[in-house]
């Protein structure tokens, strides 16, 4: 009986546990401090201000995303927040940082974007969400979270890259959640944002992390961080050595400067001997060395120092002209007739110059172009 702890020990022992999984700043391994959810929050803004951007280019509409609000959630809590059902798009990182997370719209939204970027007006929100729609997000969120991605890579100091998204239809089913994202199962974090897409839209979005990929995303930024302060601190020293040298002619420079108005206000008091000594000057005619023309031509006919500066080609098909009125008139299926002849060379453009003419071709899915003649007049217009 002796050798039986009493509850008080027992107690200790339990207190004991609960501070090794505890770290110093009272959170658990599975939790965020205030700090690293801020800093989460703030890498969302910017990545979701670069995809705004992107958002805007693919739906012609003004697009506006709001500081987000980040919080700490489960699978239940956010079936009660947000509207059934939803589309989930799963986004995983392949370089640079490995992990995954949702990004989670509403239907209707998803259908507002889908339309517009097939040219629609964004109205047709009525149709059942199909496989097109759920292709046409993916696409969408393919662009987004690339530019966003680049946004990161210059916060991190290193290249990140994700893999193609994918979308799926959520009902908020728990068991049907762990199709997608094992995450789910337990808490995460959660970034919301409110998103206005024109007068189309005005909803909520949102971001779920893995609490292990936010922790793991805010040591990267952290670590980024420490090595730039690092470098800022080696760069005032090198400029500290570097003074000594540099500070003779700086100060001989303001001893000249001294000395000139005394040279001055001396000629003033003796104006006869300053008209003199100015009507003694010799005046020469300037010159210069001979112009060769032929030198000249030779330095532009050397493009080696540009051969890697891109240009925009565009192959066009044809054009017409038509008046408002048609134009207005336009709907999906509207067939319009080119002022070209079946069969007749497409134009080779090179920012805006016509350069070649050639065949359409198809190389494996893709459509090409084979040149068929260069006109060479607009080829050295071009390159001069």
């Amino acid at each position: 009986m002796d050798e039986m702890l009493s509850q008080e020990e027992i107690n200790a022992l339990l207190q004991g546990l609960d501070d090794t999984n505890s770290s110093s700043d009272g959170t658990t391994d599975n939790e965020l401090n205030d700090a690293e959810k801020d800093a989460i929050g703030e890498i969302s803004n910017i990545s979701m201000g670069t995809a705004a951007t992107t958002l805007f280019s693919l739906v012609n509409q003004k697009v506006v995303i709001t500081t987000p609000k980040v919080s700490v959630s489960d699978w239940k809590d956010l079936s009660k927040d947000f509207v059934k059902p939803c589309v989930a798009i799963q986004i995983v990182y392949k370089e640079g940082l490995e992990g995954t997370n949702l990004l989670l719209l509403h239907e209707d939204d998803v259908k507002i974007i889908a339309d517009l970027m097939m040219g629609g007006d964004g109205n047709n929100v009525e149709a059942q969400l199909s496989d097109l729609h759920l292709s046409a997000i993916s696409e969408a969120m393919n662009q987004m979270i690339g530019s966003a991605a680049t946004s990161m890579s210059s916060m991190f100091g290193k290249k990140i890259d994700i893999n193609p998204p994918s979308s799926n239809i959520v009902d908020f089913d728990v068991e049907e959640s762990e199709e997608f994202a094992e995450f789910l199962n337990k808490e995460f974090l959660k970034v919301s944002f409110k998103m206005q897409i024109g007068e189309l839209v005005d909803s909520e979005m949102m971001q779920l992390y893995p609490m292990e990929f936010a922790k793991d995303i805010y040591d990267n930024f952290m670590a980024c961080q420490e090595e730039a302060a690092e470098k800022e601190e080696e760069q005032p020293k090198e400029q500290v050595e570097e003074q000594p040298v540099k500070s003779t002619p700086k100060q001989q420079i303001p001893n000249q400067r001294m000395q000139m108005p005394n040279m001055a206000g001396y000629n003033n008091m003796n104006n006869s001997s300053s008209d003199n000594q100015f009507r003694n000057i010799d005046v020469q005619q300037a010159q210069f060395q001979d112009f060769d023309i032929n030198a000249v031509m030779q330095q532009k006919e050397n493009i080696d120092l540009i051969m890697d500066v891109p240009l925009e080609v565009t192959v066009e098909l044809g054009r017409t002209s038509k008046p408002i009125k048609e134009i207005l008139e336009f709907a999906p299926g509207t067939i319009i007739e080119l002022k070209k002849l079946a069969g007749e060379p497409i134009d080779v453009l090179v920012n805006g110059k016509n350069v070649a003419k050639g065949e359409v071709v198809v190389i494996d899915e893709n459509f090409g172009i084979r040149i068929t003649d260069i006109i060479k007049n607009n080829n050295q217009s071009l390159v001069n």
